[in-house]
């Protein structure tokens, strides 16, 4: 079963969501708002996405915490385990060990056709 995460009021959360459902995909949902993602979650991600994909710049978490797209990658990793909401959503985890960062309707239809 793949893995969804992300928050409910997210946009793009809610389009990954429709996809599964409309496609019956089975999936579990885990709330970045309630679950922290640990240092070890974080590296296997990066092993598979750079941190430019997984670090979301244009959210609103971003701009309320007044960053600024010069910190460094370590800056931005310490901030992404502190501040779940930095992470880009949604992050799908495949069953094949893909991982998928944002909601793109193209490559999610040809990841599960």
């Amino acid at each position: 079963m793949i893995k969804v995460y992300g928050i409910t009021t997210c946009g793009s959360v809610k389009k990954a969501i429709s996809f599964f459902k409309a496609k019956v995909v089975p999936y579990s949902f885990i709330d970045l708002k309630t679950t922290a993602i640990s240092e070890a979650k974080l590296e296997e991600w990066l092993s598979k996405k750079p941190l430019s994909v997984v670090f979301n710049t244009k959210g609103t978490k971003f701009k309320t915490l007044n960053l600024t797209k010069e910190i460094s990658d370590e800056e931005k990793k310490s901030w992404l385990l502190r501040e779940q909401l930095l992470f880009k959503r949604p992050i799908v985890e495949c069953e094949d060990g893909a991982l998928l960062v944002g909601f793109d309707e193209e490559v999610y239809a040809k990841t599960f056709a």
